[in-house]
């Protein structure tokens, strides 16, 4: 995986770059942001309840997540990622196990679903990678806000009312809260780990009145 690291932090935030990794990488290659699964298994049984609940994993990699979250029985799962390399090899890993799981390429910041269409959103680290930008973290450039924020509303725009927009970070909130507070939300912060922290930023829209 060494060698698939990109020589500046920006480049994280470039199509070019993830396609030119997924061509690089092995077909049975996974790569996972954080924590896996298991250790986050017990907070989304909590949160999705509802194993029929759809669910919209926002640029999904070739991370692990919805694989073993089918194997947990959430079957209405909807991949997307800008990808189109990686899309291609996902359909052919998943498409005999797993043939009712959905994968696109997609941009997440202009999202081609109708309006609430989904029960759950997820990112888990996909928000950051629009994060690294060149520039001041504390005063980041304007696309990284315009990027962010984009990702928000598209992704709010998709989800029925009392859906929940799920994002894993390690984030700190005084970076993070900027983009996630929205007008007819709830956002709830919860803090993980012990020696090194991340970040569940649990975002709700609030049913209209």
């Amino acid at each position: 995986m060494v060698s698939s690291l990109p020589a500046k932090n920006e480049q994280y935030g470039t199509k070019e770059y993830w396609d030119q990794r997924y061509l690089e990488e092995k077909d049975n290659d996974s790569f996972d942001w954080f924590k896996s699964y298991a250790d986050l298994a017990e907070l989304l049984h909590e949160l999705i309840p509802e194993k029929s609940s759809r669910i919209l994993m926002l640029g999904c990699g070739n991370s692990r997540l919805s694989e073993d979250m089918w194997e947990d029985g959430y079957h209405n799962i909807v991949n997307i990622d800008y990808s189109g390399i990686l899309i291609e090899q996902m359909k052919e890993r998943h498409g005999t196990l797993r043939p009712l799981m959905e994968w696109h390429e997609m941009d997440i910041r202009d999202l081609k679903f109708d309006d609430a269409a989904f029960d759950v959103a997820i990112d888990k680290g996909t928000m950051d990678a629009m994060m690294t930008a060149k520039g001041d973290v504390w005063d980041p450039p304007q696309q990284v806000i315009d990027d962010c924020n984009k990702e928000v509303e598209e992704t709010l725009r998709v989800l029925k009312p009392d859906g929940l927009f799920v994002y894993l970070t390690f984030g700190q909130p005084h970076f993070r809260r900027r983009y996630l507070q929205k007008d007819g939300t709830t956002l709830t912060i919860k803090q993980l780990g012990e020696a090194f922290h991340y970040y569940l930023y649990i975002l709700r829209k609030n049913r209209q009145p």
